[in-house]
């Protein structure tokens, strides 16, 4: 018995399944759902903005596509707007994250320290914004003072800081980094910014990764500031344009695509705004992978212990 024990057991410490029992396939068949309410969605979107139009309109099309035609992605390439919001939201999610995390780390590492003076009293303020904000107008009219209505900034700094990016970076840096790690390179003569940027941060790409995936994908599909705060359509970030285009349907159609070289318009509304959908979400998908290893760490570690 002891020996049929031992021989479930697998080399690195976990028991070995030798068959399958009714709860196992109970949870491989919720999990195969799951996994299919977020594939299907996606995969009926892009097998729409490849099909054709008339196929499309008839709702013929729904997981295989039919009448293979690619002239939608062909309408967006060929609208400059899109191509140029393309871009500067890339580059406005750039910005964003980079700033996001230099704040993030910088509210976070000193909270972490028992030495800290004022530890209580630094954290519940800034934790505050989690819980409570003033409103939309007087937001709008802080952006009015400021200056930064109608410019790119107005979609930067008012975001960059998160309490709750903040509360699991200062959660993962009070579990995973020990103190005798800091107080051994206090003994060298290291100075607090030598400490975090040569010691502690290098030990943190798990929680980097993990925020970093937060701030890029938040700021990618937020386009509610955009409607408040931008003005210039050279300035609307690309999820906006899409909000807009869904909205609108034919007249944003008619307005933002158009015609390219006096053709005719033959691209349905429905299979163009499933064209724009992918064309906004594929970046997000193409950079998940190479940070998914890190971001399921790095979200367990930081959320689960205290």
């Amino acid at each position: 018995m002891a020996k049929k024990n031992m021989d479930e057991v697998s080399s690195d410490g976990s028991r070995a399944i030798s068959r399958f029992q009714i709860s196992d396939i109970v949870i491989i068949v919720v999990i195969v759902a799951l996994c299919a309410t977020c594939v299907l969605p996606f995969w009926h979107v892009l097998v729409k903005s490849i099909s054709g139009n008339n196929a499309v309109m008839m709702k013929e099309v729904f997981f295989w596509p039919k009448d293979l035609s690619f002239e939608a992605y062909t309408k967006v390439f060929a609208d400059d707007t899109m191509v140029h919001s393309m871009l500067y939201s890339a580059m406005v999610t750039l910005i964003f994250t980079i700033l996001g995390m230099v704040v993030c780390t910088c509210s976070a590492y000193p909270l972490s320290k028992k030495r800290l003076k004022g530890k209580g009293f630094f954290t519940f303020v800034l934790m505050v914004p989690m819980y409570f904000s003033a409103g939309m107008i007087p937001a709008y009219l802080l952006m009015h003072d400021l200056h930064l209505l109608d410019t790119m900034w107005v979609l930067i700094l008012p975001l960059i800081y998160s309490p709750y990016n903040m509360l699991v970076m200062k959660t993962y840096f009070q579990s995973s980094i020990p103190d005798s790690l800091e107080e051994s390179a206090f003994l060298d003569g290291a100075t607090n910014f030598q400490i975090l940027w040569k010691i502690v941060l290098p030990l943190c790409k798990p929680i980097i990764a993990t925020l970093s995936l937060f701030y890029a994908v938040g700021r990618w599909n937020a386009y509610s500031d955009n409607m408040y705060y931008i003005r210039t359509d050279s300035l609307r970030m690309i999820q906006y344009k899409l909000y807009l285009l869904v909205q609108g349907a034919e007249a944003s159609i008619a307005t933002s695509l158009g015609d390219v070289g006096g053709a005719s318009n033959t691209t349905t509304p429905e299979v163009l705004q499933a064209a724009c959908i992918m064309f906004v979400t594929i970046p997000i998908v193409i950079i998940y992978p190479f940070v998914q290893k890190y971001f399921v760490k790095g979200a367990m570690v930081g959320a689960v212990k205290g």
